[in-house]
């Protein structure tokens, strides 16, 4: 399978997530490309994979705020034809926050309502991969099983 995985990230928090994913994903024999949200170009993004994961830190007090990078490629979503696709979505986020990882509702039903399959409830996490490293393995795990 090809995987595509897409993450925006203001600390390097989710971008830790989306490189650890990328390994082990890769490492059980699939074909990946991580891809920082501020390289990606919304029009036929996710052309040419068989599966596509979404990270992005989050914030915010009235409501969700994706990270720059992320919002920019978010606003041209209709555009990553991603209908059919499996997919599923990633944040880390600080639990200080009403919104804790909104990123992960907020894209979750923006993938559905564009026709994407959902493989497995989004992963959130406070942190980095080192701090949530089983987590985070243990949804890869889930999402192999699920590709």
């Amino acid at each position: 399978m090809k995987v595509l995985i897409v993450y925006g990230s203001e600390t390097g928090n989710t971008e830790s997530l989306a490189e650890a994913l990328g390994e082990q994903i890769q490492a059980a024999g699939h074909e990946v490309k991580v891809l920082n949200a501020s390289e990606a170009v919304a029009e036929g993004l996710c052309n040419g994979y068989d599966a596509a994961l979404f990270g992005c830190s989050a914030w915010g007090t009235d409501e969700v705020e994706l990270q720059g990078d992320f919002n920019s490629l978010f606003e041209e979503f209709d555009s990553i034809g991603v209908r059919g696709k499996k997919a599923a979505c990633f944040a880390s986020g600080d639990s200080s926050f009403e919104h804790y990882c909104g990123a992960v509702d907020v894209i979750g039903e923006k993938l559905n309502a564009l026709g994407a399959v959902l493989m497995e409830e989004g992963l959130r996490v406070e942190g980095d991969y080192s701090s949530n490293k089983d987590d985070v393995d243990a949804w890869g795990i889930k999402i192999i099983a699920a590709l």
